[in-house]
């Protein structure tokens, strides 16, 4: 199954070899401060990079920071029931 995997990471890198080879021209970037000339395939990275990180930052805000939260939150539940009846033995 890793064979697989690595052949298909080498395809997919290939495809991305090819595609900067391919489109080896420039683009002019202005951010209203500063204007920026870059490749469009460095282009291109730099936008999935962006988004990949942003993604992945709005599912850690909204799914696994309330999640941890609710585990801490039920985990303390536990350790009183379970100290509870410890209190009442006595």
């Amino acid at each position: 199954m890793r064979v697989v995997w690595i052949v298909v990471a080498l395809l997919f890198a290939a495809a991305g070899a090819v595609f900067g080879a391919l489109n080896g021209g420039d683009v002019a970037l202005d951010f209203y401060v500063v204007a920026v000339t870059l490749p469009k395939a460095a282009a291109l990275l730099a936008a999935l990079l962006a988004g990949w990180l942003i993604g992945g930052l709005v599912l850690w805000l909204a799914v696994v920071m309330p999640l941890r939260r609710r585990l801490a939150r039920q985990r303390r539940e536990l350790a009183q029931r379970a100290a509870a009846p410890a209190r009442t033995a006595e």
